[in-house]
């Protein structure tokens, strides 16, 4: 699939009742190379930080023994523990956490961190919120560089890191090996960005890439950055993918999709792993036309 790519499927696209050893057998079964763990706001996922080293090996043994591994970790925690809060604690919470998963990364043998572009989510940002969030990403990169785990910034479904340009912004004044980016093409796509322009622009710093499906911001409309069927949104994955081969990129694709209890996920993934090698397919085909 997808020409060699190894292909990610998003925990949170599987039921959230099932047991790891259902939920990786599940995604090996689809095709999936891998599985890409969510550590969100909730109380449930954040305490996966606080196991203690019998949780996590037995974790990795699962995986082990099924040959699925966890390579990538969401960790969008921080959108309610965020750098860039006026309260202390929380902004102690937010260091405390990127610990955690910087260490439960290397204990899981996860070799990327996506985090969450928001210097705060709810409450303002202000100048002085922008300021703590650059000083937060400058301590996390080199506490990842400590530990050799990649922290890759996704592009955001809000204004503050809404294009590889703002990320590479941050980059350059962080200047680390292991901060980089990982671009959501449903993200970039959404906020009207010249998404060929910002891919080429970025390529250099990309070490994964989300498959999504969104629908588009405008005047009226604040855009739908989750959830949207693969086929009825904005995004244009023949000209992103062809992008991505003419600039060779050679990294991991991720589908993310979120369960909905109301249908049979399996068939939801079947139909976009359907919808993506078909649009994957014409980019190569094309490719050998010419």
């Amino acid at each position: 699939m997808l020409n060699g790519h190894l292909l990610g499927l998003y925990e949170k696209a599987i039921p959230p009742e099932w047991s790891w050893e259902r939920r990786l057998s599940a995604a090996k079964e689809l095709g999936f190379e891998y599985v890409e763990i969510s550590i969100d706001e909730t109380d449930e996922r954040v305490e996966r930080l606080y196991w203690d080293k019998a949780q996590r090996m037995e974790l990795l043994l699962t995986c082990q023994i099924l040959k699925m591994p966890l390579r990538s970790m969401c960790l969008s925690a921080h959108r309610r523990f965020p750098f860039g809060s006026s309260d202390k604690k929380l902004r102690d919470k937010a260091h405390d956490l990127m610990e955690r998963a910087i260490v439960f990364a290397e204990d899981l043998g996860i070799h990327v961190i996506q985090l969450a572009g928001y210097d705060v989510y709810y409450e303002p940002s202000t100048k002085q919120s922008i300021e703590a969030f650059l000083e937060g990403m400058k301590w996390s990169a080199r506490l990842a560089e400590k530990h050799q785990v990649m922290l890759a910034m996704e592009i955001m479904d809000t204004s503050f890191m809404n294009s590889i340009t703002k990320h590479l912004w941050y980059e350059g004044q962080i200047k680390s090996p292991w901060y980089k980016v990982y671009p959501d093409l449903g993200n970039l796509t959404a906020w009207g960005s010249d998404v060929e322009k910002e891919l080429e622009k970025g390529i250099s710093s990309i070490v994964a890439v989300h498959i999504k499906e969104t629908r588009a911001v405008t005047n009226t409309f604040p855009g739908q950055f989750k959830c949207v069927p693969f086929g009825t949104g904005c995004v244009d994955f023949v000209k992103c993918f062809a992008k991505l081969e003419q600039l060779n990129y050679k990294g991991p694709y991720l589908i993310e999709m979120w369960n909905d209890p109301e249908i049979d996920n399996i068939e939801a993934i079947k139909d976009a792993l359907r919808f993506i090698n078909e649009k994957y397919d014409l980019v190569i085909t094309n490719m050998y036309k010419h």
